[in-house]
């Protein structure tokens, strides 16, 4: 079981642009159509692209919306997407809107996180909510399959943003993020209800430790949402596993017939 460490930028992001191509954005761009490729780079940076191998525009791809762990950036996109698929989605990610104190010492490892203030949660809906627009814009997006997903503080922002937006999504997934709590998560619970989500914890996190897990097993459950747990061993580490796990959790959810197939061959 391969671990990542998508946080910390190498010089191994750039050996997987092969599998796909990678475009950094600004939220200060409103791209006019696919052939835009131009990025003002005087307006700060706070999202990444990803088109997938063999890209055809004539297909409306599933959008895959990645939310960073603590201390990670948009950039980890392009470690992530070959362990997730090349084949499979568009997908963007979105910086976290609070900076981790003293990240910006080295201007190359800046990196940030996803604070639950009532401040923060605006501004990250804000965030993802453009970023979804720049990516429809720029690729060819099917309308009824946008889901988002996030690792730690990530999985608990997407966890949020995906209950109080439904409609924005298909569903949702976290990655070692517990359930939100305060400033009402479940505030829209008759319209969230038919949304499906996953939950992936690691049996000695601290972070999200197993009696958490209960209870919002418990809380979910008790609100009548679709949930699918996968549970893994050691600490709070994202791994090539669940990547992999969330991948076919996400394609069962595209095409739920030949998800089945697959499985009984």
């Amino acid at each position: 079981m391969n671990r990542l460490k998508p946080s910390k930028a190498s010089s191994s992001e750039l050996s997987c642009t092969s599998h796909g191509s990678f475009v950094n954005g600004s939220s200060a761009l409103a791209f006019p159509g696919v052939a835009a490729k131009r990025r003002d780079r005087t307006a700060p940076s706070n999202f990444s692209l990803f088109a997938p191998l063999h890209y055809e525009r004539r297909y409306a791809y599933p959008l895959l919306v990645w939310l960073h762990g603590e201390g990670g950036n948009e950039r980890e996109l392009r470690q992530l997407m070959p362990h997730v698929s090349v084949r499979n989605y568009v997908a963007a990610a979105v910086r976290g809107a609070t900076e981790v104190d003293g990240s910006a010492i080295v201007r190359s490892r800046r990196s940030f996180t996803w604070s639950q203030s009532a401040a923060s949660i605006a501004e990250s809906a804000e965030r993802v909510r453009q970023c979804i627009d720049l990516a429809k814009q720029r690729f060819n997006v099917h309308l009824q399959r946008v889901f988002v997903a996030g690792n730690g503080p990530g999985g608990t922002m997407a966890l949020r943003l995906a209950l109080r937006f439904p409609e924005w999504f298909a569903g949702a997934v976290s990655l070692g993020g517990p359930m939100p709590t305060g400033h009402a998560p479940l505030s829209r619970v008759k319209a969230a209800r038919a949304l499906p989500l996953m939950l992936a914890s690691c049996c000695d996190s601290e972070e999200y430790p197993p009696a958490r897990v209960a209870d919002d097993l418990r809380l979910l459950h008790s609100a009548g949402f679709s949930l699918a747990l996968r549970q893994y061993p050691g600490e709070h580490e994202l791994t090539t596993v669940m990547l992999a796990d969330m991948d076919s959790w996400l394609m069962q959810q595209v095409c739920p017939s030949a998800a089945r197939a697959a499985v009984e061959r």
